[in-house]
């Protein structure tokens, strides 16, 4: 296990989902039965990482301290960061200076959901690479709205955000692992044209200093960004398909804590007493 800290940004104005949004932040929305921030949580967590920092705005940051609290139920610790105003991913890195210290990162977006077979026992492999920064590809359909990473001979080559004409399908999705002292790079980013700090360039960054890996994720992993309607119903419809199919629950954070040791069976069987729902009925087979 490294030394390697969380980020979630849980930022945005959550414009594509308008006007739920309006009442509620875009990460605390339901995908089918859990919060959307506890899918992005669940995969830091699985990865090992224990010291998480969540990034949102100063509206819904009291919202995300009252569901997580400081992290103590899961055996893990929360710190809080208000952005005042979204200015892209990258920012994320720059808020969080104080937080990471020196200790590699991985960041991931709030709105993204991962699942798969194979899915752990690569961010794993890319989350132990302490050197080096990791992108993770998905294959998608229409790689125009999205980042694309080419390779040439087998390496990655060049990173192009929302090519006109592809000449690939790897997207590059939303997590992101990175080496230590990697605030001070995303401070030396210039703007993009539409005014933001750009993943995107940081990443192209590692690329050219032969600092970036690819991790590839196939056919037995998922890839959901749920930031549009129709996208929040095809996550939520995923999970309870899935869930159904494998009688197990997709980021159930007290499972994955339990299972990592972080909390003992007595600290289970107090959040079973609270809920009287199908998640507490589930924890119960977890600690049997």
């Amino acid at each position: 296990m490294t030394n390697r800290k969380g980020i979630i940004l849980a930022g945005g104005s959550g414009s594509r989902l308008h006007p739920i949004t309006d009442v509620s932040s875009k990460q605390l929305l339901p995908v089918y039965d859990k919060p959307m921030i506890y899918y992005p949580l669940s995969i830091l967590m699985a990865i090992g990482i224990k010291d998480i920092l969540i990034i949102s705005s100063p509206m819904d940051m009291p919202r995300y301290k009252s569901l997580l609290g400081n992290g103590k139920k899961w055996g893990i610790n929360f710190s809080f960061k208000i952005q005042k105003k979204p200015n892209g991913i990258a920012q994320a890195l720059i808020l969080g200076e104080k937080f990471l210290k020196s200790d590699p990162s991985c960041l991931i977006l709030g709105d993204n959901l991962f699942h798969g077979k194979d899915l752990l026992l690569s961010l794993k492999k890319a989350d132990q690479d302490i050197k080096n920064a990791s992108v993770v590809t998905y294959p998608v359909k229409n790689p125009q709205r999205f980042g694309v990473l080419e390779k040439r001979n087998n390496k990655p080559y060049k990173i192009i955000e929302k090519p006109k004409k592809p000449k690939s399908k790897r997207a590059i999705t939303g997590i992101y692992f990175y080496p230590e002292n990697v605030s001070k790079e995303a401070k030396k980013l210039i703007p993009s044209k539409r005014g933001e700090l750009e993943i995107s360039d940081l990443n192209q960054f590692f690329l050219k200093i032969n600092q970036l890996s690819v991790t590839e994720l196939g056919k037995n992993s998922t890839w959901l960004d749920c930031g549009t309607f129709d996208s929040l119903l095809k996550a939520s419809n995923f999970v309870a398909k899935t869930q159904l199919k494998q009688q197990n629950k997709i980021a159930c954070l007290e499972e994955i804590a339990f299972k990592n040791k972080w909390i003992t069976k007595k600290k289970v069987l107090e959040i079973i007493e609270i809920s009287s729902s199908s998640y507490g009925k589930y924890l119960k087979q977890v600690i049997s």
